[in-house]
């Protein structure tokens, strides 16, 4: 009995342990540097001017109106109404892009570049926003999303959040990190996963992660 109990005991310790660093993974502090382009009067334009709330309200991706935007942070986010734009008010740190709105699947290999949020170029995890350089980054970051959420969020901590992106980026691209794959490699990997039908997230289906 005493053995069996002390088994129990490891187990649930274990998967608190689990559960504990997981929820450390993937949090990450969202304050900058930031992706952003210049258009019309915004200087600093999140998001290439698409909606941060409608990905959440609208499952969509909704160019921003100019006329209707807000500065956070130093930088600029447009939306389709008003109503968006006091919802984002209300709360930025929901809707704010991860990675400061930089491509996620850069971020997996600390190489600050690319900018996402147009169709096909973003995804919500566990109830945050990530978006992509392109549609095939996030294809290649949602062969093993958990993996590369663990492993983008760990180097942004270490070595992105607070940093100089261009220098960061210039330095991670001289000195790779130990996982680091070419887009050509990671390419074919995804046809090869496509044409077994064993992607994570096979094209045209349901995303096979869990929202939080």
């Amino acid at each position: 009995m005493r053995v069996l109990l002390l088994r129990a005991l490891c187990a649930t310790t274990l998967l608190l342990s689990a559960a504990w660093a997981q929820a450390q993974t993937y949090s990450s502090p969202n304050n900058g540097p930031f992706r952003t382009i210049s258009d019309g009067a915004d200087a600093m334009l999140m998001l290439l001017g698409y909606d941060a709330v409608a990905y959440f309200t609208q499952n969509a991706a909704v160019k921003g109106d100019p006329n209707i935007k807000v500065d956070h942070l130093g930088v600029t986010y447009r939306f389709a109404s008003e109503a968006h734009k006091e919802e984002f008010q209300k709360n930025p740190e929901k809707y704010m892009p991860q990675f400061g709105g930089f491509c996620a699947n850069g971020i997996n290999y600390a190489v600050p570049w690319g900018a996402g949020g147009g169709p096909d170029t973003w995804r919500i995890y566990r109830g945050k926003l990530y978006v992509f350089g392109g549609r095939s980054s996030r294809d290649h970051f949602e062969m093993d999303t958990e993996r590369n959420l663990r492993l983008a969020h760990q180097l942004w901590n270490e070595e992105v959040a607070g940093s100089n992106a261009l220098l960061t980026r210039y330095r991670r691209l001289i000195f790779r990190v130990p996982h680091y794959k070419t887009d050509k490699a990671l390419q074919e990997e995804w046809e090869a996963k496509l044409a077994a039908k064993t992607l994570p997230v096979m094209p045209g289906a349901p995303q096979d992660v869990p929202a939080r």
